[in-house]
């Protein structure tokens, strides 16, 4: 019973992770992301891009082995490289990085940059150099050597205590 209390506590602590839920957060969001992107590909850029040709990518292709036809009922013969829907997908992979990028990302980072900057600032520890190292050894050195000799003081740096 422990153990399978256990595994689950262990499965909640997972899924109580903020990083977790985040990627599920973002999973929903570009999917429903995806159609809206798709849908402005289709309706805005394809027509953009159909004033130079046909106003569907899908259509602009080559034949790579001949004879290529496309028959009245849409069966094709040949074999056809289909480039118009590689160009489609670059576009809406396009367009879905920048609306990201400019509407998620950027404003999250300005966010946490301004939340930096109100948060207080935390003492940063400084580093010891070595020379300062053994300057403070060097003193401690010192000051023991000078507690056990009755007046004793820093100008004996060059001479040992007899013994």
């Amino acid at each position: 019973m422990s153990k399978d209390n256990g595994v689950l506590a262990g499965f909640k602590a997972f899924l109580m992770r903020g990083n977790v839920v985040e990627l599920a957060v973002a999973v929903v969001i570009g999917a429903a992301f995806t159609s809206i992107v798709n849908a402005v590909v289709k309706g805005v850029i394809n027509p953009i891009v159909g004033a130079f040709g046909t106003s569907n990518l899908d259509h602009y292709r080559s034949c790579l082995k001949g004879p290529c036809e496309v028959s009245a009922t849409g069966d094709v013969t040949g074999v056809y490289i289909l480039w118009g829907s590689v160009i489609s997908a670059a576009l809406t992979f396009l367009m879905t990085a920048a609306v990201v990028y400019f509407l998620m990302i950027l404003p999250m980072n300005k966010y946490k940059e301004r939340m930096a900057a109100k948060a207080p600032v935390e003492a940063t520890p400084v580093e010891v150099t070595e020379i300062q190292l053994l300057g403070e050894i060097r003193d401690l050195l010192l000051e023991q050597r000078n507690a056990g000799v009755p007046g004793g003081d820093d100008r004996a740096v060059g001479k040992l205590p007899r013994q």
